[in-house]
């Protein structure tokens, strides 16, 4: 069996990081643009029968990452690979998950069936927004989790009076997860999103006082909601605090908010390159490359990957 490992633009340093730890080559492929902006691809290894796995979360810029994922499909797809199969360590539009008013799109659901249409035959992706955005695929999806490398950096700090912060009642079975390896206590913010991108926080549900407080989150957008909870949890006499994430979106003035707040580190992974745009002294970022790899690995042999859930 062939093993190909392809790459767009979104994450090159990670697609080579992971061939490095399957003691493979990067398959070579020219991902570019015409003068109009159109996509331009051209996969230049002979891939007919292989297994071709596609490096390329649709992180920002979302609409190209997304269309050039598309467009590589479609050209290993015409080049007779034999199977397709996209890793997403971050899903872009998974927050547009629902209908939470009328006349909206689920946007997430309309990707995966792209996603299918383009010839892709299997998903692995790390972290989802919702669950059970899985269940919008009729193709495969392997749903990783980044927790397990940022478990492990948190242990070896080996801080002390541990609470769990969940920024919102969504991320509760997640935070409890975390909780259980510190043998913590869980807090819970309730909050209030009057719009897109803004976060009124409302009440703390649980102890801070004199804790050491991570906020744990799927993802750290602009950074309004992180900063607005860790204000509110240090009024509540939270003694240190950290933030922990899967995803590092970091749009707009986020860097900037987290420079400037009462978090000590905010740490995520490298599912998404952190830009060198703005201050990243706080910022932590920890490599997901062995995970994928290993993952990759299993599901060319067939083999189980639930080892690698936490």
């Amino acid at each position: 069996m062939k093993l190909k490992i392809i790459s767009g633009n979104a994450n090159i340093e990670l697609a080579k990081q992971i061939t490095q730890h399957l003691g493979i080559s990067l398959s070579e492929a020219k991902v570019g643009r015409f003068s109009d902006g159109e996509v331009q691809v051209k996969i230049v290894d002979n891939i007919r029968g292989a297994d071709c796995y596609v490096i390329q979360p649709t992180s920002t810029p979302v609409n190209e990452n997304l269309m050039e994922l598309l467009i590589i499909a479609d050209a290993l797809k015409r080049a007779s690979a034999r199977k397709i199969i996209a890793v997403i360590p971050y899903y872009g539009y998974a927050r547009q998950d629902r209908k939470s008013e009328p006349r909206v799109p689920i946007s997430a659901r309309l990707v995966a069936n792209l996603l299918a249409t383009a010839g892709i035959t299997r998903v692995l992706t790390m972290d989802l927004h919702a669950g059970q955005i899985q269940g919008f695929f009729d193709i495969p999806v392997d749903h990783l989790y980044g927790i397990p490398v940022i478990l492990k950096y948190f242990k070896e700090k080996k801080l002390n009076d541990i609470v769990i912060v969940s920024p919102d009642t969504g991320g509760v079975e997640r935070a409890r997860a975390f909780a259980k390896h510190f043998n913590a206590e869980l807090a819970i913010v309730d909050k209030r999103r009057p719009c897109p991108n803004e976060a009124a926080v409302m009440n703390i549900i649980g102890g801070v006082k004199d804790k050491t407080c991570i906020i744990l989150d799927d993802m750290i957008d602009t950074a309004g909601t992180l900063t607005k909870v860790a204000d509110a949890i240090k009024e509540k006499g939270a003694a240190r605090i950290f933030a922990a994430a899967s995803h590092g979106v970091l749009s707009g003035q986020a860097k900037q908010r987290i420079q400037k707040s009462l978090i000590e580190e905010v740490v995520i992974t490298d599912s998404i390159p952190l830009s060198n745009d703005g201050p990243t002294e706080k910022i932590v970022v920890l490599g997901i490359a062995s995970i994928l790899a290993e993952a990759i690995k299993r599901i060319s042999n067939n083999e189980s990957i639930s080892a690698l859930f936490i």
